[in-house]
């Protein structure tokens, strides 16, 4: 993978190919944490495996009531192009009626044809719809997670640490995988602090990292997949989720399998990030890359 990365930076030349490639070479050069470097682990939720292949699809809904959300998760149950369902409860009406959330998510399982489920509320802070408090946040989660119809959980890591950790033990007893997540809507962090935050999340116990950022420029795109590239070749074999986001994104929702990103996110009507690609074109894309990667 470090030899597609490191063409890619000589076909760039000049300042952003230095960029790159420069990053990839010092990651090299630092101890590796993982048994098989530049590869993820997969890890098998029902009949999905994440971390083998093209990049699996992930598609939300973004109703705002119960029957728009169920109209949304039947669709996308239907939609071979969709691997997981997103269940983004802080669009909802009642986002925070564990009873109502809990019994519409158990009629999302439903008609889902058996796709794994993630379920997430998205603060404010993060780009979501709905401000809650730490406090709020983690009874909620707790609750929700006690009502066994959840795969996948999507749990903020900057929310307060006592309660994330709380949040992911009641979730690892109950089976659940946890989706670590770090989002920042206004600007790409520093190639070395997205590294240090998908390193963290790792060490914190989470089963998939992942970041989203927002790009200005094709540099800070370039960044993005070089930390992703980094995390993958020298620290982590765990899945990896990372994009940056909007148009001038869009490349890394793409490229995943090439940088280590083994998830993305498409979607079929209404978006829930700038960005998204239409589940259809995107698997298209990466089958395309994933041809390409193995020569056929």
């Amino acid at each position: 993978m470090r030899h597609s990365v490191i063409a890619m930076a000589l076909l760039l030349g000049g300042e952003s190919g230095a960029l790159l490639s420069s990053s990839v070479w010092a990651a090299g050069s630092e101890p590796a944490v993982t048994a098989t470097p530049g590869e993820a682990t997969p890890v098998k939720i029902k009949n999905t495996v994440i971390g083998q292949g093209a990049p699996k699809i992930i598609v939300p809904t973004t109703g705002s009531t119960a029957e728009q959300v169920l109209a949304q998760a039947k669709a996308i149950g239907e939609n071979p192009d969709a691997d997981l369902i997103e269940y983004r409860i802080d669009y909802l009406d009642f986002a925070t009626d564990a009873g109502r959330v809990a019994a519409l998510g158990k009629q999302i399982v439903a008609v889902a044809n058996g796709k794994p489920l993630i379920l997430t509320f998205r603060t404010q802070p993060e780009g979501g719809k709905r401000k809650i408090s730490d406090q709020e946040y983690g009874a909620l989660y707790k609750a929700l997670i006690s009502e066994h119809f959840i795969d996948v959980l999507d749990l903020e890591m900057f929310r307060e640490p006592e309660v994330v950790q709380q949040i992911l033990a009641v979730a690892h007893k109950a089976g659940i995988k946890v989706v670590m997540s770090s989002h920042d809507t206004r600007k790409t962090p520093e190639t070395a602090e997205m590294v240090a935050r998908l390193r963290k999340q790792d060490r914190m116990g989470a089963d998939i990292l992942k970041i989203a950022v927002m790009p200005h420029d094709a540099r800070d795109v370039l960044r993005l997949l070089d930390a992703t590239n980094q995390v993958r070749e020298s620290y982590s074999s765990k899945p990896l989720l990372t994009m940056s986001m909007g148009g001038l994104g869009a490349i890394t929702r793409l490229s995943g399998e090439v940088f280590g990103s083994d998830l993305t996110f498409g979607m079929t009507g209404e978006s829930s990030a700038p960005g998204q690609i239409e589940a259809k074109s995107l698997r298209q894309a990466l089958a395309t890359v994933n041809t390409a990667i193995k020569g056929e």
